[in-house]
């Protein structure tokens, strides 16, 4: 029977993933380096930092830490000023607060956490959320949800983890817990074969929560 949700963040219950992508390109810029989409996504999925391929062009880490703070600045402004709501997040976990207990398991870091929840009541669903600060190991690595299972004192067998980008499923699959995909555009070449479940919306987890119990049980 599942009790609990691991929620990831980014992409999942707030649309911020193009902007720290966008983030990222404009501070390489200053650099003389491009970041492609498509090379910024095989990163992603492998948790490989965005400031690699400076590194491997042999730039000084003192410039990419100028650029790093550029990323910062123009991230904090993203959140800000940008649209970054995902459609029936709110009604849905209204729904699925009935039923379940649920935390957020991000690799975003605090500050940046902060920001994007301040005019929301996205938090007000969670019983505690980890932020990269948290843990030692990130995403791929499964330390982050094996840290949220401790925090809820549940097994991965009452636990189900939502995602959208094959870093958390390898974290969630590595941790040993049935994840349900959520589709998201930015992520969309992404492998996600492993994943327990897809669902095409946010709104469809409630019904997709319930047929991955009743399989479990069948099985």
């Amino acid at each position: 029977m599942k009790k609990y949700i691991l929620f990831d963040h980014d992409g999942v219950l707030v649309d911020t993933e193009p902007w720290y992508y966008l983030a990222g390109k404009r501070a390489l810029t200053s650099l003389g380096i491009d970041l492609p989409l498509d090379e910024y996504l095989i990163n992603m999925a492998n948790g490989v930092p965005t400031w690699q391929g400076a590194r491997d062009s042999g730039v000084a880490e003192s410039e990419i830490d100028h650029a790093r703070k550029l990323r910062n600045r123009y991230y904090r402004e993203y959140l800000q000023t940008e649209d970054i709501e995902i459609d029936g997040v709110s009604e849905t976990l209204d729904v699925l607060s009935g039923e379940y207990r649920m935390g957020i398991v991000t690799t975003s870091y605090l500050s940046y956490f902060d920001l994007a929840h301040e005019k929301r009541s996205i938090l007000d669903y969670m019983e505690f959320y980890l932020t990269r600060e948290d843990y030692e190991r990130a995403k791929p690595h499964p330390e982050p949800y094996l840290r949220g299972l401790e925090r809820f004192g549940a097994t991965a067998a009452e636990t189900v983890v939502v995602e959208d980008s094959a870093r958390g499923l390898k974290s969630a699959v590595a941790a040993g817990i049935d994840c349900i995909v959520v589709a998201n555009e930015f992520t969309a070449t992404h492998d996600l074969s492993k994943a327990t479940a897809k669902v095409a919306t946010f709104s469809e987890l409630p019904s997709a929560i319930k047929r991955l119990a009743s399989s479990a049980r069948r099985r």
